[in-house]
């Protein structure tokens, strides 16, 4: 599961790269595409950034109709969160800014696959499958914390075969 979870998540950075290059953002001083996923970073003091998409993995489950045999279609539920303070003091383009994140993770969601891969090897090995997903759905605003932050999630699911026999 994890290579499915790698290889999304990738595909999603390398496209928000080429696409915006300047979507980025400082992480324990490290510059990086501002594509994170949240069980990644440090536990504890971690908040999210505004302005970076944050990949959430939620249940996974093999489906329905897809289940039989050795290798079934398993699929794993993905948020991505984010939200935007704006880009200036009085903070009132944060809507704007909002938009403008829609609109990429839109662009960067498409098109809606990428080769599975395993990244543990340098260069990484093709698995010989495909990770594929679902078209994100955009929530409305959501409040993301007490300070009077909006957030936007957007919910999807992701879809692949295990790289092993199952019994």
């Amino acid at each position: 599961m994890q290579f499915a979870k790698d290889s999304f998540y990738l595909a999603l950075r390398t496209r928000l790269a080429a696409l915006n290059p300047a979507r980025g953002v400082n992480v324990n001083g490290v510059n990086r595409t501002a594509v994170l996923v949240a069980e990644n970073e440090p536990a504890g003091s971690f908040r999210p950034l505004p302005n970076a998409f944050y990949i959430n993995w939620g249940s996974a489950r093999a489906v329905e109709g897809f289940n039989q045999g050795s290798r079934p279609l398993l699929s794993l539920d993905c948020a991505i969160c984010y939200y935007s303070t704006g880009t200036c003091e009085s903070a009132v383009d944060w809507g704007r800014v909002l938009g403008a994140l829609d609109s990429e993770l839109l662009c960067i969601s498409h098109p809606a696959f990428t080769r599975k891969l395993d990244f543990t090897q340098s260069p990484s090995a093709d698995l010989g499958t495909n990770v594929f997903w679902s078209p994100p759905v955009v929530s409305d605003l959501q409040k993301a914390g007490g300070d009077g932050l909006f957030q936007h999630m957007a919910q999807l699911v992701v879809y692949f075969f295990p790289e092993a026999d199952l019994p």
